[in-house]
């Protein structure tokens, strides 16, 4: 049976998780009378927790808003979720950090805080976990392998990404200031259509009024944001997501590249996603069988060409390189090693009697 004790601390958890809950709801809850639920209620203002009564048919009780409440109870498998979470979190770059930048937001900065919000959590957490739990916790931790090195990525402000999610929700100018990657630095108004969170950074896209384009920008190298008075209208059907991706495909790289490949779009999409490639239907290419399956236009842009080769070469689907005419190369010489290769005979085995 449990004790008063352990019931309190039941009636705390209950009314943290949020909303009015109804006096016969927690009497269910705890296995006591709604007499007993009072006086459990009392107890929990009598150690100045700010138990609010709500009056009418929909009445009973719930916590003062914005109150923010100790102890942190988690269950074992609340608090795995959470540190999991936390450190998925940190090697993916999706943190955000808890000093003030500087007016400087390159990779040069050496004054600002540099630890995350997570690494923070994170050792909060721990340091309230019962022992028990904790060396638990650790060994999960410490088994745990990833299979890609830790990303170091540069995180944006807490303050900087609440403001802009906050202008996102109710349409509000934001005006930045902002580094772009060559050092330069620019002052300018957005209207922020939406967050995009993609390969471990943060980006908010939208419009530039006062060029009349959408932009896109890294929140890590916006060194401040505010609210502009007025309101905005997005247009109707815009995919923030989709608008990133599709802004890094068509950026301008050294290697402009074009392809014929026969296939489906998802069998293309499974090695050239949207944020790498566009595709779109195309006819045949020259001596094809017009019944066999469909020929898509793949372009992409590319610092790079060496890693295209064994890309296509996965692909085991027919394709036909437009352009550039080095890509063509790679292709063959790769071709020609694979080829020397199969026809190469192992050495016998031992050494020769």
């Amino acid at each position: 049976m449990a004790r008063p004790t352990h019931r309190v601390l039941t009636l705390l958890e209950l009314l943290q998780s949020g909303g009015i809950r109804t006096m016969a709801e927690l009497a269910d809850r705890l296995g006591v009378d709604e007499r007993t639920v009072r006086r459990y209620v009392d107890h929990l203002v009598d150690l100045d927790v700010p138990v609010e009564s709500v009056r009418g048919r929909y009445g009973g009780y719930r916590l003062a808003p914005g109150y923010r409440m100790p102890p942190l109870m988690l269950s074992d498998d609340e608090a795995l979720a959470v540190l999991l979470g936390l450190v998925a979190g940190r090697r993916s770059g999706l943190t955000t950090t808890t000093g003030t930048a500087t007016d400087t937001v390159t990779d040069t900065v050496t004054d600002t805080v540099t630890d995350t919000a997570s690494e923070t959590a994170a050792a909060k957490i721990r340091r309230v976990l019962p022992k028990r739990l904790a060396h638990k916790l650790d060994t999960v931790l410490e088994s745990l392998a990833f299979t890609a090195p830790p990303g170091e990525f540069a995180t944006p402000q807490t303050t900087i990404l609440l403001c802009v999610a906050d202008a996102v929700r109710h349409h509000r100018p934001i005006s930045i200031r902002y580094t772009a990657a060559d050092g330069r630095r620019s002052e300018r108004t957005l209207h922020p259509y939406g967050l995009v969170a993609h390969s471990g950074r943060w980006y908010v896209t939208g419009a530039d009024p006062e060029i009349g384009e959408d932009r896109t920008f890294r929140l890590d190298r916006i060194a401040d944001a505010r609210t502009l008075p007025g309101s905005f209208e997005p247009p109707a059907g815009f995919d923030p997501a989709q608008h990133v991706l599709s802004g890094f495909a068509t950026a301008p790289y050294r290697h402009e590249v074009v392809l014929r490949m026969q296939g489906t779009v998802e069998q293309i999409r499974v090695r050239l996603p949207a944020g790498v490639a566009t595709v779109e239907e195309s006819p045949p290419a020259p001596g094809a069988d017009p019944a066999t399956e469909g020929w898509l236009r793949v372009e992409l842009r590319a610092e790079r060409l060496d890693w295209l080769p064994p890309l296509l070469a996965s692909f085991d689907r027919p394709f036909v390189i437009e352009r550039p005419d080095e890509l063509r190369d790679l292709v063959a010489a790769l071709a020609d090693r694979l080829a020397a290769s199969a026809r190469r005979v192992p050495p016998e085995h031992g050494p020769v009697a």
